[in-house]
Parts: structure tokens; C-alpha cells; sequence
């Protein structure tokens, strides 16, 4: 039987050896914890908290502001030391809540429910909106909305993202080894919303372990199954991810909700789990510290909030000197210029290498061999969309589908010529998107008028 898969991608190293087999080890921050309030897609939480007061683990400390937007919650006990910018992981200055840790870890009392049967579908959702919950897989979208679809009837799959295709990164792979039930107990939580759906672990099947274990875990449970998806970067992007499994097609203008799917990353639906039955708010996520240049390479679980060069310390400090960090992946990832950042909602892993190959690579002329076009998932031509792009050419640029473009990289990562084609489309896109969203607040401010 053929492996679930999609048109396109490539198989770059994976990297995943370094950390994949060291259980999760727990970290306890030391110095101070920075908490940006903009941890998501959307308007940035508000501080319910001023400088000076004592907070408790599990304490609300910023207020969603609108529709689209998160709580933030203290994940220490301590003082708020300050409200102010600081640094983040993309290099933006960005209201921060600086709370200095006591070391106590005094926590709230969470209100845990005694059973799923209890709780009505508003009360899930509730529940998880409280939490702060966003797609902790990187997107960062407030995970309330993408469980509350206009047509909740019309949902038929709610798929687990276990591929985890990003090379490098394991903190997927190390949670489904180690807590697999709260996987399956999260997957249930958000099938009691959603009548007619089943829920599928799409997990890539470079992953026997985890595909035998969750399999053993759901074989009598009648609207949960496992699928093995075929080893292929990216088949963890969500528009790929609902192919494989369903053969369903969605575009930069849809939401998977439209195809009949709601997609949540592994640690998501943990924290669903932790939310719904636990009466838990996101305080915590797993990190991958690895690549060549570090000394342990390990999967931690950290508090949000704790500095990166904490989590460096923990995995045995540098053993040579990097040349290149990257928060994230190779693939998808972006470059740090200081260590000195928070880890927050989104973080997924610190990669520290000791060579910088991207940089030492010099580009020439594009010698037209169509590499791009064979591995690009979304169907379009990067190397036209690349040029467009370069030359502001914003007409043919979104005529020629620049907009579906999904940012994996594969284009820049086969082409000969050593082009930067993925970041020329990125921009030309941001500059999209951007007049996409003035335009959308213009006509807000029209109708308020």
C-alpha cells in the first residue's frame, strides 16, 4: 500500500539522531523570565499586572485584547520587576512583563474537571480560550477560533500533526514516546465538539515507534486511528498535511475548517488536554537545543518565558564555536544575532551550528533547469515569482499565485545557482499581506465611521 504523501518536497538531512533518543529533561529557570505580550497572531495581550506586585505560577498577568488575541500567565512565582520592551527571538523590541523569579514556584489552584461528559461544548471552548492556547507548532493562531468553525457539523477529520518534518527537531517525537495518553486524552477533548468527525495521528513513518505505540493506545477507540504518512519535508505544512490524509485541497484563501479539517500540532493538543480536564493554562512547551555546536543535544521542557541562553547552559554549553543559530529549523527557521531572548508560546528549538554554509554560498544566474518547480508543494514557479519579486512587480507577482507560496524552502535548498528564491518571495508576500491587513482595518474604520 502506498505511503499517504503530496506532490513535490525533498529530503534534506534530518538531524534528528542528536536528540531524538534522551528523554525530556525539566528545566527550572534561574534569572529573570521576560514575557512578550505579543506570543500570537493577533492583537498583543494587555497587562493586568503593574511593577511591583507578587504573582503566583498559573496566574493570569496579561488579557486577551480582542477577538483574535491570547491571555499570558506567570509560569513562576515572583515580582513584577518591570513592564517594558525587550528583545525577541525575530529581533523586534516588544512589550515585555519582566517578572523576577523567588525560586517558590507557589501556584494557583486550577479547577480540573471531573469528567469530559460534564462540560458543555461552550465550556471546552471557554476553557481552552482561557488557557492561552495558540498553535504551538509556529503559526501562533489562537487555538478557541480554529476549534469554533462557522459549520462545526460540517467537520469530518480532526488531524493530530505527528510528522514533525523539520529537520533537526524531536520535542514531537520525545512527547509522543513519553506521553502519548495525554495526545489521545487532548485528541478526545476535541472530538467531543465535533459530532460527525473522526481524528487521525498523521505521524511520518520515520517514526515506527511512536506509529506502534499510539496504535496500540487507540485500537479500541472507534473515531481515533493512525496513518503512516510517507518521510518527506514538508509534510508537516498543514495544506500537505490535509492532502495526504484526506485528498482534500486547500488554498492561501482557505482555512482548513473549509475542507472539513481542523489541524492541531502535537503540543497543542497536550495543552488542550492540560486546559479542558486539568483546568491548566499554557505554562509550558517542549524545546529541541541541538546541532553541532552543542555539547548535549536534548529535548527540555521549559517554562515559558526563560532565556535561551538557560536552556544553552543546560544542554552542556557550546562545544565549538557557532558559526550560525537558528530558533527553529534549517528549513524554516530564522537567524539570532543574541541569545539573550525569551523562549515563548511559538518556541520550538535552538539550532547552533558550527559552520554557516548559507552565508559562504555566492549566487549566479538562474540556468533554467525547473529543480524548483519539481520539488516546490505549493504547485507555483519560484524562480518567476523569485524575479517578479525582486523587481516589485506586485501584479504579476500575485497573478502568477505568489501568495500560495507556503515558505518551506524547498526552492532555495535544490537550486544549482544557490538563488535566494524563498526569501525573495517571502518579502514580496509580507508586503501583501501587509496592504492585505490595511486595507481590512480601513474598512473597519469606514463602517465604525
Amino acid at each position: 500500500m502506498a505511503k499517504l504523501t503530496f506532490a513535490g518536497g525533498i529530503h534534506p538531512y534530518d538531524g534528528k539522531d542528536m536528540s531524538k533518543d534522551k528523554p525530556i529533561k525539566t528545566v527550572f529557570p534561574k534569572g529573570d523570565l521576560v514575557y512578550p505580550l505579543s506570543q500570537h497572531i493577533g492583537a498583543p495581550a494587555v497587562p493586568i499586572v503593574k511593577k511591583g506586585d507578587r504573582v503566583l505560577t498559573g496566574q493570569k498577568i496579561a488579557e486577551a485584547s480582542g477577538f483574535v488575541s491570547a491571555p499570558v500567565y506567570a509560569t513562576v512565582s515572583g515580582t513584577v520587576k518591570a513592564i517594558e520592551p525587550r528583545r525577541v527571538v525575530n529581533g523586534d523590541n516588544v512589550m515585555s512583563i519582566v517578572l523576577e523569579n523567588d525560586e517558590k514556584y507557589e501556584e494557583v489552584a486550577y479547577s480540573a474537571a471531573n469528567s469530559l461528559e460534564e462540560l458543555s461544548k461552550e465550556e471546552i471552548i471557554e476553557r481552552v480560550k482561557q488557557a492561552g492556547i495558540v498553535g504551538m507548532g509556529g503559526a501562533g493562531f489562537p487555538t478557541y477560533i480554529k476549534l469554533s468553525p462557522k459549520e462545526p457539523e460540517k467537520i469530518d477529520y480532526v488531524i493530530a500533526n505527528c510528522a514533525e518534518c523539520e529537520p533537526y527537531l524531536t520535542s514531537d517525537y520525545r512527547r509522543m514516546m513519553e506521553e502519548p495518553e495525554k495526545i489521545v486524552e487532548g485528541l478526545k477533548v476535541i472530538l467531543s465538539l465535533f459530532d460527525n468527525a473522526r481524528a487521525i495521528l498523521a505521524i511520518e513513518d520515520n517514526k515506527p515507534d511512536c506509529i506502534e505505540r499510539l496504535k496500540k493506545l487507540t485500537k479500541n477507540e472507534k473515531r481515533i486511528s493512525v496513518k503512516a504518512l510517507k518521510t518527506k519535508y514538508p509534510q508537516g505544512a498543514e495544506r500537505q498535511m490535509i492532502y495526504a490524509v484526506t485528498g482534500r485541497s486547500i488554498n492561501s484563501s482557505m482555512l482548513p475548517a473549509d475542507a472539513g479539517c481542523i489541524v492541531d500540532n502535537v503540543d497543542t493538543v497536550v495543552a488542550v488536554y492540560h486546559a479542558v480536564m486539568l483546568g491548566m493554562p499554557l505554562m509550558h512547551r517542549i524545546v529541541t537545543i541541538t546541532g553541532d555546536a552543542i555539547a548535549d543535544p536534548r529535548n527540555f521542557l521549559v517554562r515559558i518565558g526563560t532565556n535561551y541562553r538557560e536552556l544553552v547552559e543546560e544542554a552542556g554549553g557550546f562545544k565549538k564555536k557557532p558559526a550560525k543559530i537558528i530558533s527553529g529549523g534549517p528549513m524554516m527557521g530564522f537567524a539570532l544575532f543574541d541569545l539573550d531572548v525569551p523562549t515563548t508560546k511559538t518556541a520550538s528549538a535552538l539550532l547552533c551550528m558550527s559552520q554557516d554554509e548559507v552565508s559562504q554560498m555566492e549566487p549566479s544566474a538562474c540556468i533554467n533547469c525547473g529543480k524548483c518547480v519539481e520539488v516546490c508543494p505549493g504547485r507555483i514557479v519560484p524562480k518567476m515569482l523569485s524575479y517578479y519579486a525582486e523587481h516589485y512587480n506586485e501584479e504579476a507577482f500575485l497573478k502568477h499565485q505568489g501568495m500560495e507560496c507556503c515558505e518551506c524552502g524547498c526552492c532555495s535548498y535544490v537550486c544549482p545557482a544557490r538563488r535566494p528564491l524563498t526569501q525573495t518571495i517571502k518579502s514580496m508576500r509580507k508586503i501583501q499581506l501587509a496592504k492585505r491587513s490595511g486595507k481590512t482595518n480601513g474598512q473597519k474604520k469606514k463602517q465604525e465611521v
